[in-house]
């Protein structure tokens, strides 16, 4: 599971499926209410959504899922047999973005690679909170053979468990890559908040590259506060996934840069187009597939990014925090049997 956690997230309560659903507000809309629809790459999206589409529940996913294999027309496919469906919960719709990092690191421990990356441990307790961070890092779990691999930085660490996956490039050149595994139950607390609550940084300041470099340069106070999120995530070797291919998403298939969303699937089925409208700096319409989820992305109108793979993603994912809406693709008689005979479509916003 990817995008695990966002710098900036909030708590918020999750609720089930048919709980969500029952409090929020849905829409019809028409394909001409989409901005932008007409200029998209629809065979992108659909080379995507055939990745994960075997995966969705439902005779009419099942049947739309053969036809996306066999259509040499991917505009028309989506236009005639989905209608889009706006579903609002009451918060404004929020866009954020995240990548698979790259990091230098071992599969043994030697003088510069201190920092392990832990498997999940088969005592974790299921839906409880467990050892915190600071005691993971003070050697709660040494010695019990759960390392996968020892990193160069504990930054890099934290933020390998932020994103929920990434690539370790090892001494001998060679790939090694992980995925996420599971978490101690113990809820993700923003260090970028931190900062700002101490007065160090003012909120537009603060950025993965920031949090980097100011725990670099105050090693004792910087481990201090990376120990104020008390969550940490335990990760397993996924170096089958061939190194051209995305990392394993929630579905446990390769996600798409730029074509894949992390969404809360207590709103948006895994596997289901969404069309998104990103309102920011460098504003972004595109047919994408919900194929991954996060602890911090919930709601109905909010979504993550994956942007791709190394630096230059990373860069670029931590520059967006991006108002907008979406709008999920459903089968159409799946949408109006899901919508009350009061609601009618709306226009372009």
């Amino acid at each position: 599971m990817t995008g695990w956690l966002r710098i900036a997230a909030t708590c918020c309560v999750a609720l089930s499926g048919a709980e969500a659903m029952a409090q929020s507000r849905m829409t019809l809309l028409e394909f001409g209410d989409l901005a932008g629809w007409p200029e998209d790459d629809h065979r992108a999206a659909l080379d995507a959504f055939v990745v994960t589409c075997a995966d969705l529940d439902g005779e009419d996913w099942a049947s739309l899922c053969s036809l996306a294999r066999e259509t040499s027309d991917a505009r028309s496919f989506f236009e005639m047999f989905f209608r889009p469906v706006l579903i609002e919960d009451g918060d404004p719709g929020l866009f954020t973005g995240y990548f698979e990092p790259e990091l230098r690191g071992s599969r043994r421990p030697y003088p510069g690679y201190d920092h392990p990356i832990y498997a999940v441990p088969d005592d974790l307790p299921e839906g409880q909170p467990w050892y915190t961070r600071r005691q993971i890092d003070e050697g709660a779990l040494a010695e019990r053979g759960l390392e996968l691999a020892w990193l160069t930085d504990p930054v890099d660490l934290f933020f390998l468990q932020v994103q929920g996956s990434g690539r370790i490039r090892l001494p001998d050149g060679s790939l090694m890559r992980v995925g996420y595994g599971g978490f101690n139950g113990h809820s993700y607390s923003s260090v970028g908040l931190e900062l700002v609550a101490r007065g160090v940084f003012e909120p537009h300041q603060v950025s993965a590259d920031v949090i980097r470099s100011w725990v670099a340069q105050n090693p004792e106070e910087g481990r201090e506060l990376l120990w104020a999120n008390r969550s940490y995530v335990f990760f397993r070797e996924v170096s089958e996934v061939p190194p051209h291919l995305g990392p394993l998403g929630a579905m446990n298939r390769s996600i798409t840069a730029m074509r894949t969303i992390a969404v809360d699937p207590a709103f948006v089925p895994l596997g289901a187009p969404v069309w998104i409208e990103a309102r920011g700096e460098a504003p972004l319409s595109r047919l994408m597939i919900a194929q991954d989820t996060g602890s911090a992305i919930k709601g109905a109108q909010r979504a993550d990014i994956f942007i791709g793979t190394g630096r230059e993603a990373g860069r670029k994912a931590g520059r967006i925090m991006d108002p907008g809406r979406m709008v999920v693709l459903v089968p159409v008689q799946r949408a109006f049997a899901m919508l009350p005979d009061t609601i009618h479509a709306v226009g372009r916003r």
